[in-house]
Order: C-alpha cells, then sequence, then structure tokens
C-alpha cells in the first residue's frame, strides 16, 4: 500500500476530553458501553433525532388534545394527595390564564420540589403534551419556567418558540439526560469562547459555501432557536462528513497512484488476438469502450484500481477475461476471485469452454500461444491440488479461478499481475488484500460487481476505485417480466404460477424455484418473530458458500410469522403435487461440492426441468435455458437479491418471466418494495429504492469495514451535490497539499472521523 502519512493526535482540542472528566464516570460508563460515545466530540456529534416544537403560545381555552403546546398562565392553587394507602404523593397544581382552567400533575420524589417552587400567584411558562383525566385537560410532568416580575415579552418568545431536542436514547439513558449531558458540555464549551476547539474546514472554503463555524454548528444543532438554525447547522455537519471522508479517499489514491506496478501491455498476435478471433459474436460498443479503460490502466506503472458494474447478463466476465488475457500476453499471471465453489467452478468451466484450444497450454492439441486455466478450490484432492499449485508457481498457469483458498500461505505465483475479485459485496477487504500482497509489485486489481451502485454510493464507498459500468445487454439476451403473485389473497394466482411452469417445460424450457432457506437444519432463531429476518440463517452464511439465505429486510405488521419456506420441503411437495411429472431436484449450499456440481452440471445439460434451489444460484449461474424463475416468500429477500436472482433467467433468446410470491398483506411496504421489483430491470434505481430502505450505516459501517458507520447527518443517496461537491474540493486540496501540513485542523479532523480501525480500512481498500 502507498504510505498514507500517520495523522499526529491533536491532544489540545477539547472535543477529544474523555467524558469521564467532564460528566462523571457513571454516565460516560453508560454512555461508552451503550451507545458508543467516549469524547466530548462523540457527545456533541451524536446528534438529535428530531426537535419536539414547545408549540405558540396557547391559550387555555384553545388546548388541542394530544398536542405539545406551551401556554404561559399563573398558579391559581396547588396541593398535595396521597394515594395508594399514603405510600404515593401527587402533586396537582390549577393554572389560570383567564381563558381557563388546566390541572398539572407530578408524582414522585419531584411533588416536594415543584410544590415549593409553583405558589399560588405565580406564573409562568408551562410546556407539555396536553392529555385529560376524569374529563379534564391536563399536562403530566411539564417543562416549566418561571417569570419574575421582571420578565418581558423577550423572555417568553424565547421560551416559547424553543425548539426542544430528542436525542437516539436507550433504555439506559433517556433522550432527556443526554439532552442535560449536552447541556453540561456546551456551557463549559461557552464559557470559554470555545478555545482549542479545531475547526477542519479552510476559513475560505467554509465561506465559498456560506457554512458556519464548527462551534456555530455544534451551537445550533443542539440548542436551535429557529428551524433555520437546525438548517445551518446540518449543512455544516453534512458537508464535514462529506469532505473528511473524501479526503480520505483523495490521499489513499494520490499514495496508491504512486505505487510501482508493472506495465501489462497485450501483444500483437498474442493470445489476446487469438481469442477475440474465435469469439462467435462482435462486443457491444459498452464492452469495447470499458476494455479500453482497463487496457488504458493496465498499460501504467501504478496499480490499476477499477471497479466495473455492470447488470446482470452485460457480459463482465467476457471483459475481465479479455483483461486477464492481455496480462498473460505481457508475461504475468491473472487471478480471478470467486465467494462460492459454485461460482469458481461455472467461472472454470465458461472461461474454458470461452477459450477452447487457448486454455491448453503444453498439452497436445493446444493452440500455439495457449496458457494453463487452474481451478483452485478448498474441496480439491490432494493430488490435483499438488499440481495446480506447481502450474502457478511455475508460471505455466496463466489464469488461476478460486476461492478464498488462493489465500492460502501455501500458494505461491511466478508472477501475479493482476487480480479480479467477482462479487465484491461477499468479500472482505483483508482477503483481497492477502491476495493482492501475492505480487512481486502491486498488481492490477479489478472488482466486478453485478449490485448497481448509485453514483453518489460509489464515490463514497468506492471512492478510491475507479468506476466503469456496462448497461447494454449483449444482442440476443431477451427482456424479462415479473409479477407478483399475491399467494394468501389469490390462492388462484399460485396455482396459475404453477401452470406457467409447466407450460414453459412442456415448451422444451427449464425453471428455478427459490426458497430462503434449506430445510435440513433447526428452524431458524427468530423465524417466527413478526418482523425477523427470518430467512437469515438459511443457507448457512458460514458454510463457506457465501450464500447467505435472504438478506430480506423482514415482512410487515403484527403477529406470528411462519418459517421461511424451504428447498427440502417445496421440493417434496411440488414434485408429488402441481409439477409432477417433471423431473425435479434440490440445490444448496450444505450438499457437498462433487453432489452440487452434479446437480447443476444435469441442469445445465437439460436433464432436469425444474431447479428448486437458495441463493446459492444468486451469482454467475449460466442456464440460457431457463426461463421462468419462481421466487416464494419473495419479501424476506433485499431488492438487489431479488434484482440479482431474476437476472438467471432471459439469457438465451426466449424471453423470462420472474414471479414474486409472497403472503404479505397489499399496501404494507414489503408489498411495494415488491411491486418496484416487478416495475423495472433498471438496477440502479432499484439499488436507489433499496438504500433508501436500509440504514446508511448498512452502506458505510459494518457492511464495509466492521466498525460503526462515521455518517451520522450524511444520507448517500439524499445528499448527492454535497458528496460529489466534497469530493471536488478533497481532490484539490489533497493534489496541492498531499500532507496537509498547511491545514493541520484538518488533519485533526481526519484522526477523529476515522478510527485507526476505518483508517486501516481505508488503507486495504
Amino acid at each position: 500500500m502507498g504510505d498514507v502519512p500517520a495523522l499526529e493526535e491533536n491532544t489540545q482540542d477539547p472535543l477529544t476530553e474523555p467524558l469521564r472528566k467532564v460528566l462523571g464516570g457513571t454516565t460516560a460508563k453508560v454512555m461508552a458501553e451503550h451507545l458508543g460515545l467516549h469524547t466530548v466530540g462523540d457527545l456533541l456529534h451524536h446528534y438529535p433525532r428530531r426537535y419536539a416544537e414547545r408549540g405558540e403560545l396557547t391559550r387555555l381555552a384553545d388546548l388541542p388534545l394530544d398536542e405539545h403546546v406551551t401556554v404561559v398562565a399563573q398558579v391559581a392553587d396547588s396541593r398535595v394527595l396521597t394515594f395508594n394507602q399514603g405510600r404515593g404523593k401527587r402533586l396537582e397544581v390549577t393554572l389560570t390564564d383567564g381563558s381557563g382552567r388546566l390541572r398539572l400533575v407530578f408524582f414522585g420524589r419531584a411533588v416536594h420540589h415543584h410544590h415549593k417552587e409553583l405558589l399560588p400567584s405565580r406564573r409562568g411558562m408551562f410546556a407539555g403534551k396536553v392529555g385529560v383525566f376524569n374529563r379534564k385537560l391536563q399536562l403530566s410532568h411539564p417543562a416549566y419556567e418561571l417569570l419574575d416580575a421582571g420578565s418581558g415579552a423577550e423572555a417568553v418568545d424565547a421560551f416559547a418558540g424553543r425548539l426542544m431536542p430528542i436525542y437516539p436514547a436507550c433504555k439506559q439513558l433517556e433522550s432527556w439526560k443526554i439532552a442535560k449531558a449536552v447541556a453540561t458540555v456546551v456551557d463549559s464549551l461557552l464559557a470559554t469562547g470555545w478555545a482549542g476547539v479545531a475547526d477542519p474546514l479552510p476559513a475560505a472554503l467554509r465561506a465559498e459555501r456560506g457554512l458556519p463555524t464548527l462551534p456555530e454548528a455544534l451551537e445550533k444543532v443542539h440548542r436551535p432557536r429557529t428551524k433555520a438554525d437546525v438548517e445551518l447547522a446540518r449543512a455544516r455537519l453534512k458537508w464535514d462528513e462529506a469532505f473528511v471522508l473524501q479526503v480520505a479517499l483523495a490521499r489513499r489514491r494520490l499514495a496508491e497512484g504512486q505505487l510501482p506496478a508493472v506495465a501489462r501491455r497485450p501483444r500483437e498476435g498474442g493470445l489476446l488476438d487469438a481469442f477475440d478471433a474465435r469469439l462467435p459474436f462482435t462486443l457491444t460498443d459498452g464492452q469495447r469502450a470499458v476494455s479500453r479503460e482497463i487496457f488504458d490502466d493496465l498499460a501504467t506503472e501504478h496499480p490499476m484500481h477499477r471497479l466495473l458494474q455492470g447488470e446482470v447478463g452485460s457480459g463482465k466476465t467476457l471483459v475481465a477475461l479479455r483483461a486477464m488475457l492481455a496480462v498473460v500476453d505481457a508475461g504475468g499471471q491473472a487471478a480471478m476471485l470467486a465467494p462460492t465453489e459454485v461460482l469458481a467452478q461455472q467461472h472454470h468451466r465458461s472461461i474454458t469452454e470461452m477459450m477452447g484450444e487457448l486454455a491448453e497450454g503444453g498439452m497436445l492439441g493446444g493452440a500455439e500461444h495457449a496458457t494453463k486455466v487452474v481451478l483452485l478450490t478448498g474441496s480439491m484432492g490432494a493430488a490435483v491440488r499438488r499440481r495446480a499449485l506447481l502450474y502457478l508457481a511455475t508460471g505455466e498457469a496463466g489464469i488461476v479461478i478460486g476461492t478464498h483458498a488462493l489465500i492460502e500461505d501455501k500458494v505461491g505465483f511466478h508472477d501475479l499481475g493482476l487480480v479480479v475479485v467477482d462479487e465484491q459485496h461477499r468479500f472482505g477487504v483483508e482477503q483481497r488484500d492477502a491476495l493482492r500482497s501475492k505480487g512481486k509489485q502491486p498488481p492490477h486489481l479489478l472488482v466486478m460487481t453485478a449490485t448497481p451502485i448509485p453514483r453518489t454510493v460509489a464515490m463514497t464507498v468506492f471512492g478510491d476505485l475507479e468506476t466503469s459500468v456496462l448497461d447494454q445487454l449483449p444482442a440476443g439476451r431477451s427482456p424479462i417480466a415479473s409479477h407478483v403473485v399475491p399467494a394468501a389473497e389469490k390462492p388462484h394466482f399460485l396455482a396459475r404460477a404453477w401452470e406457467r411452469v409447466r407450460e414453459e417445460v412442456s415448451a422444451g424450457h427449464q425453471a428455478y424455484v427459490v426458497c430462503p432457506r434449506i430445510g435440513d437444519e433447526e428452524e431458524p432463531a427468530g423465524a417466527r418473530r413478526s418482523g425477523g429476518r427470518g430467512a437469515e440463517s438459511g443457507d448457512g452464511a458460514g458454510s463457506g458458500d457465501g450464500e447467505g439465505g435472504a438478506d430480506g429486510e423482514g415482512a410487515d405488521g403484527g403477529g406470528e410469522r411462519r418459517p421461511p419456506l424451504a428447498v427440502l420441503d417445496v421440493a417434496g411437495q411440488l414434485a408429488d403435487g402441481p409439477l409432477k411429472g417433471l423431473r425435479v431436484a434440490a440445490l444448496h449450499g450444505r450438499m457437498q461440492p462433487d453432489a452440487k456440481d452434479e446437480v447443476m452440471r444435469r441442469f445445465a445439460a437439460g436433464e432436469l426441468d425444474v431447479l428448486v434451489a437458495t441463493t446459492v444460484i444468486e451469482v454467475g449461474v449460466n442456464v440460457p435455458n431457463a426461463t421462468v424463475m419462481v421466487i416464494m416468500d419473495a419479501d424476506r429477500f433485499g431488492v438487489s437479491q431479488l434484482h440479482q436472482l431474476r437476472g438467471r433467467v432471459g439469457r438465451g433468446s426466449a424471453p423470462g418471466l420472474c414471479l414474486l410470491v409472497s403472503e404479505t398483506p397489499e399496501g404494507s411496504p414489503a408489498r411495494a418494495r415488491l411491486g418496484a421489483v416487478a416495475a423495472t430491470l433498471d438496477g440502479f434505481e432499484l439499488s436507489r429504492i433499496d438504500l433508501e430502505q436500509r440504514r446508511e450505516g448498512d452502506v458505510l459501517g459494518q457492511a464495509q469495514s466492521g466498525t460503526r458507520s462515521s455518517l451520522r447527518m450524511l444520507a448517500v443517496i439524499d445528499d448527492e451535490e454535497v458528496i460529489a461537491a466534497a469530493r471536488e474540493k478533497a481532490t484539490q486540496i489533497v493534489a496541492a497539499d498531499p500532507e496537509l501540513e498547511r491545514l493541520p485542523e484538518l488533519r485533526a479532523a481526519l484522526e477523529a472521523l476515522l478510527d485507526a480501525e476505518r483508517e486501516e480500512y481505508l488503507e486495504k481498500g
């Protein structure tokens, strides 16, 4: 990796002060354990979730029920009453403002204190939610501020118009206790005029965007007087998040650009030309353009870092293979890393088929420029494995395809020039890094994903990778029609779905039926819980097969949910019921690799009519004769996953059909999600919908680095302009001052925002 300079910690900044020094040990411990807040800065960046308005001043005669109000009134009388045989006390206070009367009620320990304060004839402002008890309006435990004889209209306005921050809280620490802690911290900083608080934004940049200083923004977000204050504060804090992250990515891009790599230029009349000559079709314009971008990168003496996005079936594998052949032509080796054994085997099969005699290097009948294409997976026999390792070490194998078995220490390359990672979202950063370290110099890197990523997310999550997009489908690919099948409301629709499967099979085609879990396991924990993910243990995500069952967002509505449908149950029911007489087989991730391979081979060869499977078929499985897919319990899968699965049909010349079967009620969010998938084949549009329904943290937090998301204010989908502008500015600033020597505050902010783990994650890419 390029040396991104270490950032020194700025100990002078009061925002780095541990909370225990400011708030005391007990509160600080709860904040650290339950909210992940350790320093003054952490607490100040724990922003209000929303603001409750104390409301305009309201006459007692016009009080609306169930709303937050603020009234200015006078205490008419107050009395302490006992209940529960004298064990409990309650204070009742009657207010009047000349237009009507209102009762306040307090319970518990606070009774004595409030009784002393709320004396008859005292005037004050009282804020709370209007309730009703014994047919009388009342405020329970209201917030109040007493007005002295000297309090003028200003005090009334200031109190009445104030927005009350409501914080993300936990059972151990209510929002108002957090508000109190924030007030303590803000007061102490105000007392010193925010002395020593570093502002990461260069003043010129702040002025250019019309943003307040950091202290102003923090004060306004926690103590807004108006909604405009909140907007101004949010604009500044969003910009900080986007900008500091983009600076980190820009520094990384710069450091990467200075690393040495071997330039790999395809030679004329070599393997690539021979391969192109035997292709039975012409490349699409998109494939040509993306290949040019990749070849230009490979020809430089710095490592390529490119993300190749392509819709399911857009021909990403072909583009990646041409890049691998170019590297072999230039004397190097290429490795393709797949997330599952099934997919590695599939890639190996399709690549050797595409290459024909060009993949038979050193063998009788092999072509002049041929190389060896080897497969390396965890379940291979010892002898086959030894031979594959030997071919890699001697350089006889120009191309290797495998799972994470490729990363093991024993695997040595003769001259690794290119690493292709398939399905980025299933592959850990550490794994990519381990494979890259096997080159004598950093190899070039191409990351492929079939999950379309909106531009803003690509800029934020993969900001260190250049992006290429394949959005054209190759000629001969057919459109896919998608429909939602509401099984609970219209059972006859489901019966019709099975009829459609039979019709496709009798026309000589094949079908997939996808279920969220296998069925040979214990019922997944939480499967019966309302709204649970249910299927997530579906296919044993830890099985090394990469198919984590559904990543669905769960169902809507309460009540007991039945367990998700299982492959083994459904396969049996279909074979004995609606699909009786058809050749039905099951496929899932816990089958032995050779058994799994045999089922896939039989399906690909047309010896099976219907394949009942888990998401093991989600990526890479290519059977052009399969035209229909029925997804059971479709609501238990995520939007992107449904789109991926659907891409397995319509891969030949016959049109594809995808039926999304669900028992969720009409009008529920889950049904709306399925409707969105059925309505469009545009993966980018669907990924926007998907992201809008997930938390941002899923995009930037655990999903990427295993640490908590550093985004608290920024929404990657909504804040496109902010992210794009921040990236542009960050690139300019880093180009002019890579070490940020002239911007020590910005260096300190990087230290704070990108904690050690996250910085390391960015390092590894």
